[in-house]
């Protein structure tokens, strides 16, 4: 496997001197990456090295880890230089996290560290997706999210039902706030046996 990404970027295999990504794991144990966790991170590598090769330039090396939740595959933290990725994603779609989030992700690193702050997926982000991994740049990804989308609660206006995420619902049942339908603007109440 990782001979097919050094031959997706053309780069030769890092020596023990080289700068490698630093994977922070959840709990607090120090657990070793898993088998699709050790490719991401040398698919991290892997770019960062292609970048630097047609950019003619080092770039620090992010922190990364696997503790992302919900339905984001990765997200990319500019002032911090650090990636997280959605573990269970990531053990769904390895192919894709390796040939689009990682990338997606590091050019968003690589368009803040050439650029300063940038729309996020404005012209600079889209430049480097194109010239360094030959990508065509997209917002959002296309991964099946059922296994990582959270539980609903119905609720219900003269629309119909309409299902509020757990975070929603709960700050219905507390009292804090009330949901209005945006077609009808009707208030949201719960479908009965939803408390």
């Amino acid at each position: 496997m990782f001979r097919r990404l050094q031959s997706l970027f053309h780069t030769p295999t890092p020596d023990a001197s080289a700068s490698t990504p630093k994977a922070s794991m959840a709990p607090a144990k120090h657990l070793e990456p898993n088998e699709h966790q050790r490719l991401i991170l040398d698919a991290v590598e892997s770019c960062y090295q292609a970048a630097e090769r047609q950019l003619k330039r080092g770039f620090p090396r992010p922190e990364v880890n696997f503790k992302l939740r919900g339905k984001s595959a990765g997200t990319a933290h500019l002032q911090l230089n650090k990636l997280r990725f959605n573990p269970v994603l990531l053990e769904e779609n390895l192919e894709e996290f390796i040939h689009q989030v990682v990338p997606h992700e590091i050019c968003h690193l690589l368009a803040y560290r050439l650029y300063g702050r940038v729309k996020p997926h404005g012209k600079e982000w889209q430049a480097l997706m194109v010239k360094l991994y030959g990508l065509t740049p997209s917002t959002t990804h296309r991964l099946n999210t059922d296994s990582v989308a959270g539980q609903t609660f119905d609720y219900r206006c003269r629309c119909g039902v309409v299902p509020l995420s757990i975070r929603r619902h709960n700050k219905v049942q507390r009292q804090q706030t009330q949901y209005r339908c945006r077609r009808c603007k009707e208030t949201l109440s719960p479908v009965d046996g939803t408390s």
